[in-house]
C-alpha cells in the first residue's frame, strides 16, 4: 500500500455562491494552501444565494452593490481593480465590464447539486466561476448552464431535462436551510474536518495553518 493512501483525508465543505468574487478567490488561496502542505483533501460545495430574491433580468452589478452597501462608482471601481488585481495573482482572471450584472442563481446550484451525484460537482463549480466572471455570461441563463455542463463532462441532454424537471430545486432549499439554521450568513464559509469554521477569504497562510492543524487530529 503506497503512503498516499495510508494518509488522511480532510474534509472541506465550502458554501459558496457562483457569483461571489471572494468565492472563486477564497478557493485558490486553499488550492495553494493545499499544494504548499501537500494535505490530501475532499471538497464539498454547498449552495448559498446572496441574492435569493432576485428578479429573473437580474440587476446591473454596479447599481446593485451601490444599493446593497451604498458604495459609490469610485468605491466600486477601487474594488473592481483589487479584485482584478487578486484574481492575477491567483491566476484566475476578473473581467468586470460597464454592463455586468448580478443574476439569480438558483437554478446553477440545481445542476451543482445534480453534478454531485454524477461525480463532478468541482469541474463543474470551476466552470461556472469562469463563464461568470471571466467570460461575463448570465448564470443563470439554463443554456450557459448546460454548456458549463458539457464543460465539466456531463451529459448536456440530462442536465437539461434535470432543469426542466426541477428534480433538485427542493433538494437544493433544504441544504440552503440547513447552512443558514447553522449561522452562516456570509461566503465564502468553509468547514475544515467538520469542526473549524473559517468565513472569507482568508489568504494560503491561514488555511494552511488549518489545514495542518487539521492534519495533525487526523494522524
Amino acid at each position: 500500500m503506497s503512503d498516499a493512501r495510508l494518509r488522511p483525508v480532510i474534509q472541506i465543505d465550502i458554501v459558496s455562491d457562483v457569483v461571489c468574487p471572494w468565492c472563486i478567490v477564497g478557493f485558490r488561496q486553499l488550492d495553494q494552501a493545499l499544494a504548499q502542505t501537500g494535505v490530501l483533501a475532499q471538497l464539498r460545495w454547498h449552495p448559498f444565494e446572496l441574492n435569493p430574491d432576485m428578479p429573473p433580468e437580474g440587476q446591473n452589478l454596479r447599481e446593485h452593490i451601490a444599493g446593497k452597501y451604498g458604495t459609490t462608482s469610485e468605491q466600486s471601481q477601487q474594488m473592481r481593480l483589487r479584485l482584478t488585481g487578486i484574481g492575477q495573482e491567483l491566476g484566475f482572471i476578473f473581467n468586470f465590464q460597464e454592463g455586468s450584472r448580478i443574476v439569480n442563481t438558483f437554478q446553477a446550484h440545481q445542476v451543482l447539486d445534480w453534478a454531485e451525484v454524477q461525480g463532478r460537482q468541482h469541474p463543474l463549480k470551476l466552470a461556472l466561476f469562469k463563464a461568470y466572471f471571466t467570460d461575463g455570461q448570465d448564470v443563470s441563463d439554463p443554456e450557459v448552464l448546460i454548456a458549463a455542463a458539457d464543460q465539466a463532462e456531463l451529459e448536456p441532454d440530462a442536465a437539461r431535462a434535470m432543469l426542466a424537471s426541477g428534480t433538485h430545486a427542493a433538494l437544493v432549499r433544504e441544504k440552503q436551510q440547513f447552512w443558514t439554521n447553522r449561522g452562516i450568513t456570509g461566503v465564502p464559509a468553509m468547514v475544515f474536518g467538520g469542526k473549524y469554521l473559517l468565513t472569507g477569504a482568508q489568504g494560503r497562510k491561514t488555511y494552511a495553518e488549518i489545514l495542518q492543524r487539521c492534519l495533525a487530529e487526523a494522524a
